[in-house]
């Protein structure tokens, strides 16, 4: 059986709602990287953030996979990881994935996973 997704309307107030828009509305023009959010202080607190890291890390995950020239189910026999799970965190679907899962994808690509804590602007 699937797990239903449940969404829930976000209650915001007024202000919250005025800065949201007031960010969507500058962001149909700009397209930034990555990188280019993470170095602008104006853009420091969004929630956001964390979930394109997590998006980055997906995509590079993928890429590293694509690179060794790797199916799913090759990945899933070298780390002993289900090839769905793995689809999942490459898709972002997957969310509170461990270091160890992390390292063990990486071992596969014969890359390896490396985490750093950055002082905050």
């Amino acid at each position: 059986m699937m797990a239903k997704h449940t969404h829930r309307k976000t209650k915001r107030t007024a202000a919250e709602k005025a800065r949201d828009d007031a960010v969507r509305e500058k962001f149909q023009d700009w397209r930034p990287t990555l990188d280019e959010l993470r170095q602008n202080p104006d853009y420091a607190d969004l929630t956001l953030g964390e979930y394109l890291e997590a998006k980055a890390i997906a995509k590079a995950l993928k890429q590293a996979r694509e690179e060794a020239a790797m199916s799913l189910r090759e990945v899933a026999a070298a780390t002993g990881i289900d090839f769905a799970m793995i689809s999942r965190l490459e898709n972002g679907v997957r969310e509170n994935t461990s270091i160890s899962t992390l390292n063990r994808l990486a071992g596969a690509y014969g890359k390896k996973f490396v985490f750093r804590l950055e002082d905050q602007v």
